[in-house]
């Protein structure tokens, strides 16, 4: 069950940590792609204690249903990468100023909440 618990918590951290990369859609996607792993690394667990009766059929069915929802934003996320970083593909971080990139994602970048509103 703890390894259920720490690869869970590695999700949730990851999305943060991609949240706080938007920067870079490279990184961005690569941390949410780390997420993904870390969200079927969960569900691994979950199938080994279904099967070793640590759970409930019930409790897998409904705490894998949740993982599989997951799954879909994480990977609808990943397809729209674009949509929640910063700058567009071409563009040369190094030129853009911290004061220029935190005006720009306040006007354009949606919000996790609009996201999956």
């Amino acid at each position: 069950m703890d390894q259920i618990r720490r690869s869970s918590q590695a999700v949730n951290a990851m999305i943060a940590e991609a949240c706080g990369r938007r920067r870079h859609r490279a990184v961005f996607v690569s941390k949410l792609d780390e997420a993904l792993g870390e969200r079927t690394e969960t569900q691994s667990w979950l199938d080994d204690a279904r099967d070793g009766q640590y759970i409930s059929t019930e409790q897998f069915s409904e705490l894998d249903s949740k993982y599989v929802s997951v799954g879909q934003m994480l990977s609808r996320m990943i397809g729209r990468g674009d949509d929640f970083c910063n700058h567009p593909p071409a563009t040369d971080c190094r030129s853009v100023s911290r004061v220029q990139e935190a005006a720009q994602r306040d006007d354009d970048s949606p919000s996790l909440e609009e996201f999956f509103a």
